[in-house]
């Protein structure tokens, strides 16, 4: 997986993580609202990196949480996905709308090949200071540069430029 070569997705010790994450989303989600943690301890502890002041919504789901690095003040809102099969990371300052999903696994073309499970993992980044509106979609692969803008409803199939506001599906640049 981390090599971004092909793997079996059905390989038990992939099995056994993905186990780990869902448990820990489901800490999450029935964490007591009042204890007003940004994070349930089982989750923080499953992901690769979290700055300050990172809150994330319940419900969430990952698919293993070890390739997740958010940066200090991220806030993801409820409903989000992430399926980390590779490297996802999202800077200092940047927000999520509710139901964005951010996906690492790309599957095999062939479709035997692909029943067998294979598929690659390909990093998703998000800059700093970016915000991600509800119901967006990240493709494997993806960057997100410094303060853009992705419309809600996006879906994202090539990197976006810092700066820039990109919308429909595919996502495309607005033009003044």
């Amino acid at each position: 997986m981390e090599t971004g070569r092909w793997y079996s997705c059905l390989d038990p010790d992939l099995a056994a993580m993905r186990e780990t994450a869902r448990a820990a989303c489901h800490a999450h989600r029935v964490m007591d609202p009042a204890a007003r943690g940004a994070l349930a301890p089982d989750l923080a502890d499953l992901f690769a990196s979290v700055g300050p002041d990172v809150f994330v919504e319940a419900p969430f789901h990952c698919a293993y949480g070890v390739n997740i690095h958010l940066g200090a003040q991220v806030y993801v809102n409820a409903g989000c996905v992430f399926l980390d099969s590779g490297m996802i990371r999202i800077g200092d300052r940047s927000m999520l709308g509710p139901h964005v999903q951010i996906y690492c696994a790309d599957h095999h073309r062939d479709p035997a090949r692909r029943a067998d499970g294979l598929e690659r993992a390909r990093p998703v980044t998000v800059g700093r200071d970016v915000w991600i509106g509800g119901g967006a979609i990240l493709l494997p692969g993806v960057e997100i540069g410094d303060g853009a803008i992705v419309g809600a409803g996006s879906v994202v199939t090539r990197t976006v430029a810092s700066g820039a506001t990109v919308i429909g599906s595919p996502a495309r640049p607005v033009t003044a």
